[in-house]
């Protein structure tokens, strides 16, 4: 089913039945164990965006408009999102078993996604969700220009496409929240570095040891595996990751006039490459 959204809420304009899995090239995918990595620990992480948007909703639960559409349309297309990568990988590698693997992402995992995560305002944290949105859009985006199979190269960027709008809605609420709560130009800064700076993320972390596990039987793992891991997809990233794009996009929440923002360029280039290791561990 699509998801078409009245009012203002925007909505995803794509369902699963528009992606033709059915055509995806087989031979170019297949042995590509980095990218079965990426796509694998991305529906984990996707899928189990519940997790997170309730706790949205709780620190939210008093502002009809931002949890209605937390719960009602954010949450459900980053569930399609985690589908639609579920499917994909269930079609690409047959033999993988993804319920298995990812009832031991979940058993190391759900003891971290907690209310505590959040930022200690609702200004600051609908700053943060920019920075996530961002990253999520950026890497999305960079995905579906380098894939070799044009079906993943379609669903990356319809993908990437709802970030950019999630984004858009975040901002909004960010800026009516900014009015009433008045956080510093620096609180703001500091929240942005902080998110963006979350490299080591649980949830990258576990679902990578849950993959490996699921592929290597009977093979220890080690912290090492998944510094390894990192550390290609770093590389695959490098020459591709869109720069600029992050750039403006994070600048919006700092507020910045054009002067000011060209010499913060730098810093905000800084952080788009902390996306780079962040969002090739998450993505």
């Amino acid at each position: 089913m699509v998801m078409r959204h009245p009012g203002n809420t925007g909505g995803a304009s794509w369902s699963m039945e528009d992606i033709p899995y059915h055509t995806l090239a087989h031979d170019k995918v297949r042995d590509d164990e980095r990218l079965f990595y990426i796509l694998a620990s991305a529906s984990f992480i996707e899928i189990t965006s519940d997790l997170y948007s309730h706790n949205l909703v709780e620190l939210f639960r008093l502002d009809e408009e931002v949890a209605e559409w937390l719960e009602r349309y954010w949450e459900a297309e980053e569930l399609l999102h985690g589908a639609a990568l579920k499917r994909y990988v269930q079609t690409a590698w047959p033999d993988f078993d993804w319920e298995t693997a990812y009832r031991a992402f979940l058993a190391d995992y759900v003891p971290f996604c907690t209310l505590d995560q959040l930022a200690a305002t609702r200004a600051l944290e609908m700053a943060a969700r920019c920075v996530v949105e961002t990253g999520t859009a950026t890497f999305y985006r960079m995905l579906s220009e380098v894939s070799p199979d044009p079906v993943l190269k379609r669903l990356a960027a319809e993908i990437s496409a709802d970030e950019v709008r999630h984004y858009k809605h975040f901002y909004r609420y960010f800026l009516r929240y900014q009015a009433v709560e008045r956080p510093s130009r620096g609180a703001v800064m500091r929240t942005l570095w902080s998110r963006a700076a979350e490299v080591e993320s649980e949830d990258a972390f576990y679902a990578f040891k849950a993959l490996f596990a699921a592929r290597n039987p009977g093979t220890a793992f080690r912290r090492s595996d998944y510094d390894a891991y990192r550390d290609s997809v770093v590389q695959l990233a490098r020459h591709r990751f869109p720069h600029g794009m992050a750039v403006k996009m994070l600048l919006k929440p700092l507020g910045l006039n054009a002067m000011v923002g060209r010499a913060m360029l730098p810093a905000i280039t800084s952080v788009t490459r902390l996306f780079m290791r962040l969002y090739a561990e998450r993505a």
